[in-house]
């Protein structure tokens, strides 16, 4: 009876080493000009390599924004800070070295690729001077090259594309709007106003009355949005009145507004479609909603205070949070398990751990 024990322990270690699978992460540290490669192997995380990033050493350049190319094999990266404009990098995901880069609009921050159009869309935050709108930047990966600025409202954020490839949304923080761009005519085809849901626009938009110049003090204050894979549905952070806007895509209509804890900054939801998840920046938290039930299913408080990023594993199961620290603190990837709504494993990095993006699972 026992050699037939030590036959089943050995069969089921030997599955475990077979089947084993491991998780990939590319994470930005905003104020130390570095990238960490985070590996995952199911049970804990590491840092694998930091990749320094920037141009000028002397100065701190901001790494903010990160995707990964559809393919992955090229991993994008925005730094915010330049003279006076933000530059996007390309790096391959086999050396982690610069293959590419081209001037952006001022502070470049979150961005996405459209395996549609094959098109990178970055929105440019700009933090400088009065608020007034800015725009999204339309890059050809391929070439590096800015084909495009478009036009949007004050700060946007938030920079991502339908499951279909064919639309753009993103969010303007200062002027409380949710934007729509065709990914192909490289046009903003609707604009749904957050704070008392007036419709702006259908087929055109004029900013000329909107009183962008002046600083103003929004409630709703949108940080980030993110379509539902299969459901024609939108999710919209709003960070300043603690909730989670759901928008109807066909109408162009809030249909449901879900309150959170303070600070919801950025979502993301599982790739079937279940799970919404939800950086609270204020509590240090990260929340995972049941898309569903309409339900909060649970908060983990996160290693630091400053939750910040999110990305979901391809295969569902784990969220990946970077959270930023304060003062001289280092910045965290924590991973959650989205099956066992529990905090597993934590890495620390540089400082402000910011933008982060899922690469890859490898066998």
């Amino acid at each position: 009876m026992k050699n037939i024990y030590l036959i089943i322990i050995l069969l089921l270690l030997n599955s475990k080493i077979i089947f084993s699978q491991d998780y990939y992460a590319y994470v930005a540290a905003e104020s130390e000009d570095e990238v960490s490669l985070i590996k995952f192997d199911g049970v804990d995380g590491v840092e694998l390599e930091k990749i320094p990033v920037g141009i000028w050493p002397a100065e701190n350049e901001g790494p903010h924004g990160l995707t990964v190319d559809p393919n992955g094999k090229f991993w994008y990266l925005t730094l915010a800070h330049g003279n006076p404009y933000g530059t996007l990098f390309k790096f391959s995901t086999t050396t982690n070295k610069v293959v590419g880069k081209t001037l952006l609009g001022l502070f470049p921050a979150s961005m996405q690729i459209s395996e549609t159009t094959g098109l990178l869309y970055c929105v440019n935050f700009n933090l400088h001077g009065d608020m007034k709108p800015s725009t999204v930047s339309v890059v050809d990966p391929e070439t590096m090259t800015e084909i495009k600025q478009i036009q949007t409202g004050s700060m946007p954020h938030g920079s991502r594309i339908s499951s279909d490839g064919l639309y753009h949304y993103s969010v303007a923080m200062m002027s409380d709007e949710l934007f729509e761009i065709d990914a192909v005519s490289l046009k903003v085809t609707r604009v749904l106003k957050l704070s008392d849901n007036i419709n702006l626009m259908n087929d055109k938009m004029d900013h000329s009355n909107m009183n962008h110049t002046k600083k103003t003090h929004t409630k709703v204050k949108p940080t980030w949005v993110i379509p539902h894979p299969s459901n024609n549905k939108l999710y919209v952070a709003a960070n300043g009145s603690n909730e989670i806007i759901e928008v109807d895509v066909d109408s162009w209509k809030i249909t449901e507004k879900f309150k959170t804890g303070k600070g919801p900054y950025n979502i993301e939801i599982s790739p079937n479609g279940k799970l919404l998840v939800v950086t609270y920046k204020n509590d240090g938290s990260t929340a995972i909603w049941d898309i569903a039930l309409k339900k909060e299913l649970k908060v983990i408080k996160n290693k630091r205070n400053v939750s910040h990023g999110v990305a979901i594993s391809s295969d569902s199961k784990y969220a990946f949070i970077s959270v930023e620290g304060v003062g001289g603190e280092p910045g965290t990837v924590d991973i959650i398990n989205l099956e066992t709504l529990k905090l597993i494993s934590s890495v620390n990095i540089g400082k402000q751990a910011g933008g982060i993006a899922f690469w890859k699972i490898s066998h």
